[in-house]
């Protein structure tokens, strides 16, 4: 890694609720990104995977949250991205996750989408208690400085 070092927020809890908790957590995901020195076009996918995730859990669920934390690996820094639901899950993860499956309105990219998009996907779901969605995209050459913690 490199040996520069950015103020970063080690985690940032975002409700979604709204377009607007959408956007905000997109915001949330392009600014933790960039201090962790992930690429323009890392900094985008990231944000655009953040916005399906989120657009599902006011599609499907009507309220939730996502959560963005710095996390470290065998490929250095990252940002760990979960979005949580309690809403009325997923009774079949594999038929979700096929392109073109879509039990609403939409064309069914926004689970498979957000998935090639990151480098990191899991889901789990229990069907009448919620979704929980857990992404990662790795790449961050900056080492991050805490905000609040003293190196």
């Amino acid at each position: 890694m490199g040996d520069q070092e950015v103020s970063v927020s080690s985690s940032r809890q975002i409700a979604v609720i709204s377009e607007e908790g959408i956007v905000l957590a997109r915001q949330a995901g392009r600014e933790m990104s960039a201090g962790l020195g992930l690429s323009e076009t890392d900094q985008t996918l990231v944000a655009t995977a953040i916005s399906e995730v989120a657009r599902n859990i006011i599609l499907y669920a009507g309220r939730g949250v996502v959560e963005l934390e710095v996390t470290t690996g065998p490929n250095g820094y990252g940002l760990r991205i979960r979005a949580v639901d309690e809403g009325p899950g997923i009774p079949d993860i594999e038929l979700a996750m096929r392109d073109g499956y879509s039990t609403g309105s939409s064309l069914g990219l926004g689970l498979p989408g957000a998935r090639r998009l990151m480098d990191d996907f899991s889901i789990t779901s229990d069907p009448g208690h919620g979704t929980i969605v857990t992404m990662v995209k790795w790449g961050g050459t900056v080492a991050p400085v805490m905000e609040g913690v003293s190196p």
